[in-house]
């Protein structure tokens, strides 16, 4: 704003509030009169001795107005979106958080199935080996009866053979022989 200007504004000011001051008071009120046509004239005069940098300052002051309503408009989207995106995050980790739990319960009962598992083959084994064992005594036992059995047979038949044998021996031997005569024993 220019000196000249700033002087002829105030100057209109100062004859404004001196119209103002001079007005005729209205009987019973703190109201007054004032000249509407030289009140105007004036005003006209002051809007128009007005710096064309306020005019700009006005234009400059609606611009940041309207930026800053579309700075909180897209900052509200911009929060808006965060929240939708927070709650989908959020949302992802329960998911996986249930999942991780239920993959954990599932490898635990796993674990427990295995190890039931085992348990039982060893048990079977164990039961197996008992009965392998058992199964192998009978067998050691059976084959001992057998073998006494056959050994008892054998001795039954030897001892048979064997008397058959003195028997038949005896009847080649001559009678009794004499008392003075001697016979060759037989050997056998």
């Amino acid at each position: 704003m220019t000196e000249r200007a700033r002087r002829r504004v105030d100057e209109l000011l100062a004859e404004l509030i001196e119209l103002v001051e001079t007005a005729r008071a209205v009987p019973m009120s703190g109201s007054c009169v004032v000249p509407r046509e030289r009140t105007l004239d004036l005003l006209d005069d002051l809007h128009g001795s007005l710096p064309p940098e306020l005019v700009e300052a006005r234009q400059a002051l609606a611009q940041r107005e309207a930026l800053l309503a579309e700075a909180r408009e897209h900052g509200a989207q911009l929060v808006a979106e965060a929240e939708v995106r927070a709650h989908e995050i959020v949302e992802a980790g329960r998911a996986e958080h249930a999942e991780l739990v239920s993959a954990s319960g599932v490898h635990q009962a796993a674990t427990e199935q295995a190890e039931q598992l085992r348990a039982a083959a060893e048990q079977d084994v164990t039961d197996q080996r008992a009965q392998a064992e058992q199964y192998a005594a009978d067998l050691r036992a059976d084959a001992t009866s057998f073998a006494d059995q056959t050994l008892a047979d054998l001795v039954d038949v030897l001892q048979q053979a064997t008397a058959t044998a003195q028997q038949g021996r005896a009847a080649l031997a001559p009678e009794t022989p004499s008392p003075g005569t001697s016979q060759p024993p037989i050997t056998g």
